[in-house]
């Protein structure tokens, strides 16, 4: 962790004027389908900020996007907004012109409640595609979490859970830093598990040459005073360095989403440029912590047992190395040895030779190494396997975190993936059950 910042509990509501609240409200009814048999977990949050925010988002590319994904990125647009209204248990996804009534009246009710604009409302859903919003379901926990708002760590945590679809623990995180002599703080929760490979943009349109790529959920909240513009370059950096550079399974979700509010309550000088001291310090805040609440995701995969840092340097450009590290970080092949513990080179070379990326067999490297080591052990040099010990391959590749290093020797581009192996248990929770239709559909 950089030195100049720490953490502190109470992720979204660690920020001075922000609430959260979580509820059951029974989105997706009780014990139907895969990732809800947790018995009464919440599955409607809520994020409101005393006063008005500066707003920022990111969104999926998918071309099929859901209802809430296309309500925010319209109204993010604005730079103005002071609540989140979010649901699991239901994606509101592939439901047409009603889904996006659905969502727009999920932002009316909260708008309501606090006597907000409802364009300064927005929304979040993740959980079944292709299934009607129950609204009255909705309305009675959005009216319950709006009486329950509150300021502590117990509030945030609540929310954190309310996301969660198929997760197995909650993702926060919040640090502390300074912002011309003002303590300022940075704040977020997240979810995803399943369906995790997002590429998203500010307005949800693929830009070239972004790769194609349960969805992934982020909303983070700080009181630092800050303009739109600025606040827009700082999330699309660190939403590049983190959440588009995470992979479980290679699918994107149609609502990937990631939030930022700044209520200004720190009280330091509005940061107005990405130039000067202030905006440096609270770029590298907003990168910590998108980047730990993304690896916290890969962990948490469905059915994870590996996590494995992709790197890839000497590539062509920076774009054949991301081209190349996708290749490798997303083959069934690769992800299955990963699983046994198998440091099985022969797949990672042929990902990279079908991958887009320019490679030359002759000068390819690939090593291996514990988290963070600079100690690397060779399994291949030059496309030529080397004497080192299986055994000692072996002994990196079985461990729960390793690194993955690959020299393609072709020029001065590296990128960075964060990857999963594949095991049985993503493939028993994902497959269905003719038996049993609740576990089949969208």
């Amino acid at each position: 962790m950089p030195k100049n910042f720490k953490t502190t509990p109470g992720s979204v509501t660690a920020p001075q004027g922000f609430l959260a609240s979580g509820v059951f409200c029974d989105i997706k009814r009780l014990g139907t389908g895969k990732g809800s048999n947790k018995g009464r977990k919440r599955d409607l949050a809520l994020i409101v900020s005393e006063v008005p925010a500066t707003v920022a988002g990111m969104f999926t590319t998918n071309q099929v996007c859901a209802a809430p994904v296309k309500v925010c990125a319209e109204r993010v647009k604005k730079g103005v907004a002071q609540a989140i209204v979010v649901n699991s248990g239901n994606a509101n996804a592939c439901t047409g012109e009603q889904g996006l009534r659905d969502a727009r009246a999920m932002t009316a009710l909260v708008a309501k409640q606090f006597s907000l604009r409802e364009e300064h409302v927005l929304v979040g859903s993740t959980g079944r595609i292709g299934v009607a919003m129950p609204m009255l379901n909705v309305k009675a926990g959005i009216l319950e979490a709006s009486a329950l708002l509150g300021h502590g760590p117990e509030h945030a945590a609540e929310a954190a859970e309310a996301i969660m679809t198929s997760d197995t623990r909650a993702k926060q995180i919040a640090v502390e830093i300074k912002l011309g002599g003002r303590t300022a703080r940075v704040g977020g929760i997240c979810k995803g598990a399943g369906m995790i490979q997002p590429g998203m943009s500010a307005t949800g349109q693929r830009p070239p040459p972004l790769p194609l790529h349960a969805t992934m959920l982020c909303f983070v909240t700080t009181d630092a005073a800050i303009k739109p513009a600025p606040l827009r370059t700082a999330l699309q950096e660190a939403t590049a360095l983190s959440f588009n550079r995470i992979t479980v399974d290679g699918d994107m979700s149609t609502n990937d989403t990631v939030l930022v509010l700044a209520n200004g309550l720190a009280g330091n000088t509005p940061i107005a440029s990405t130039s000067g001291r202030d905006f440096a310090a609270l770029q590298e805040a907003l990168n910590y912590v998108l980047l730990e609440l993304a690896k916290m995701i890969v962990r948490d995969g469905e059915g994870v047992s590996r996590f494995v840092t992709v790197r890839v340097n000497g590539a062509r450009s920076p774009q054949h190395a991301d081209i190349a590290a996708r290749a490798v970080a997303n083959s069934a092949l690769v992800k299955t040895s990963w699983c046994g513990g198998d440091p099985n080179w022969g797949r990672i070379i042929d990902a990279l030779g079908y991958s887009a990326a320019e490679v030359v067999e002759s000068k390819v490297d690939i090593a291996y190494s514990p988290p963070g080591s600079h100690k690397l052990l060779y399994s291949l040099k030059r496309g030529r396997p080397v004497s080192t010990s299986f055994a000692a391959l072996c002994k990196i590749a079985a461990l729960p975190e390793f690194d993955l290093h690959i020299n393609l020797n072709l020029g001065k581009g590296s990128a960075v993936i964060y990857a999963a192996d594949l095991t049985e248990d993503y493939v028993d929770f994902n497959k269905g059950d003719v038996n049993d239709p609740s576990s089949l559909g969208g």
